[in-house]
């Protein structure tokens, strides 16, 4: 009897043991449009809670990239969950002209679900059934034998979902009603603490605060003046402090909250909430939540990467950032969470800016691409062979091309040699070149990764350092130069010593180093590559 009753003590300390092996909660934050560099440049004016409570106490790769083109949002945030690159998981751009479909489609669009949440049919008809691999969140499902919760939450319909994956219990995502909404992929109808969440309106007190700077205008001395050129208008105001986010709100809806910092601050208060109403973190059982603040993409777009708009809103994230990791201490414990933090893309420096600087490049039109190449076309094939221009891939028609019967690969070939006589351009490929690519060939592999034969073009090209089809203000991104690809990886928390590392790394490496951190199978086409650091001992 006392041998038998030493077993089971013996097995319960056993099983005691091995729940202690996962952390209680695992949070991935995006930070969508985040450049490497603001780590650097805004540091002084951090506090000590936010950032730099991450970087000081946890692991920082100060090195990592994208490793594909295009260096969109879904794309990224698709690649850093599932630990691939498009060729593989199949999202291929935030919206695409799909070659096999002959149609633009969007990258979470589901037409076989609905919204749950009344007047916003557009905007929640959406789930991750165009996501083709599985994620590290559908992996911690299977492994606990789907008793671990998994939501996504953002600004963003696709900062929510595909970070949360298949087999999530929750994707929430802002619509312009300003509410948080899901569809019915996830259930029958929105749970009762989101609903009482909406209902409370929270926007109307962000947007009555209105958006001034959060500092004396002396702390922004690492940005442009507040009446530089190189900034868009917001809402047809023009671009200086303050804002009038109460007037911008009734002239408009409460989507106005997205383009500025309090869509970073719904998202966290909506996180919270989450996190208590879901009891997230409180057993043995490993729960993920899934975090993309979008505003950051929002106003870096508008404003660009030196705008005073843009370094208050990371002034702001910062403490929102600090708020957010003491709510974790104090509802989940210090040593139970493990946090990682990263990007889905960076985004280049404003064009004109760098052309009033002595930098030749230039802003180009996409209209004026396709044009261009409608135009060609005519003037040479008496035909316009053009299907489609879009995203640096350029689709023919097959059908068209195949009646006057022309020779494919020659017309292919024509089209590439008139795009390498525009200023613009870098390199021209093939979607044999492509498929076959080589490694000595950086910009090919980059394509290679992020191409997908059933969806993209049978031409893609690439522009030169610089160039970016945008505006003349604000920002974009997409390209594979280091100011779109290098974004920040710190891993903070649970088993997760102090360190740094400068070696390049690539973001595909997270998921896997997750799934490793957490004993769990990896996601189904993750390139199983992880960052070893952080399995070395302390």
């Amino acid at each position: 009897m006392k041998k038998l009753l030493l077993l089971v003590f013996l097995s319960f300390i056993s099983l005691k043991i091995q729940s202690q092996e996962r952390p209680k909660l695992v949070v991935g934050i995006v930070v969508d449009q985040m450049k490497m560099e603001y780590l650097y440049r805004f540091e002084s004016d951090f506090s000590e809670n936010g950032f730099k409570r991450l970087m000081n106490k946890g692991y920082t790769f100060h090195n990592a990239h994208y490793n594909y083109m295009p260096t969109y949002t879904a794309p990224g945030h698709a690649s850093v969950y599932t630990g691939t690159t498009p060729s593989m998981h199949g999202i291929v751009g935030n919206e695409w002209f799909h070659r096999t479909l002959k149609k633009e489609v969007y990258c979470t669009d589901d037409a076989t679900v609905s919204t749950l949440v009344p007047g916003t049919e557009t905007e929640g008809k959406m789930s991750p059934r165009n996501l083709q691999s599985t994620t590290i969140t559908d992996e911690l499902k299977l492994a606990t034998n789907f008793k671990g919760k998994v939501i996504g939450i953002s600004i963003k319909d696709r900062g929510a979902i595909l970070p949360a994956g298949h087999f999530a219990d929750w994707a929430f995502w802002y619509t312009k009603t300003g509410e948080f909404i899901s569809s019915s992929y996830y259930g029958e109808k929105l749970p009762s603490w989101a609903d009482d969440f909406n209902k409370e309106k929270n926007y109307i007190t962000y947007a009555n605060k209105g958006w001034g700077l959060l500092k004396p205008i002396s702390t922004y001395n690492e940005s442009l003046p507040d009446d530089n050129p190189y900034e868009g208008k917001l809402y047809k105001k023009t671009p200086f402090f303050p804002y009038n986010m109460k007037e911008m709100l009734e002239n408009n809806d409460p989507g106005v909250l997205r383009v500025s910092p309090y869509g970073n601050n719904l998202v966290c208060d909506f996180a919270k909430r989450a996190i208590e109403k879901e009891a997230l973190g409180k057993d043995e059982i490993t729960d993920f939540l899934a975090i993309s603040f979008s505003s950051t993409d929002y106003i870096g777009h508008n404003f660009g990467p030196r705008s005073i708009e843009i370094q208050d809103t990371y002034l702001r994230l910062d403490e929102t950032i600090a708020e957010f990791l003491n709510y974790l201490d104090a509802t989940v414990g210090k040593d139970n969470y493990l946090v990682f933090l990263t990007a889905d893309h960076a985004g280049a420096e404003n064009v004109t800016h760098l052309k009033d600087n002595k930098y030749q490049v230039n802003n180009i039109n996409y209209k004026n691409v396709s044009s261009d190449l409608k135009e060609f076309s005519k003037a040479t094939f008496g035909e316009d062979l053009i299907l489609k221009y879009d995203s640096f891939n350029v689709f023919f028609d097959k059908d068209l091309i195949k009646s006057k019967a022309l020779d494919f690969i020659k017309v292919k070939q024509s089209f590439k040699d008139f795009l390498y006589t525009k200023e613009y351009v870098k390199r021209v490929y093939t979607e044999e070149e492509i498929l076959a690519s080589s490694p000595n060939d950086e910009l090919l592999g980059f394509i290679s990764k992020g191409f997908d034969p059933t969806q993209n073009g049978e031409l893609y090209f690439v522009y030169k350092p610089g160039y970016m089809e945008y505006g003349i203000t604000g920002t974009t991104h997409g390209s594979p130069y280091s100011y779109d690809t290098h974004v920040p990886v710190i891993f903070y928390g649970w088993h997760i010593k102090n360190g740094a590392s400068h070696d390049k790394k690539v973001i595909t490496q997270i998921a896997p180093t997750v799934s490793q951190l957490l004993k769990i199978t990896m996601p189904n086409s993750t390139k199983s590559e992880v960052l070893t650091e952080l399995f070395t001992k302390k």
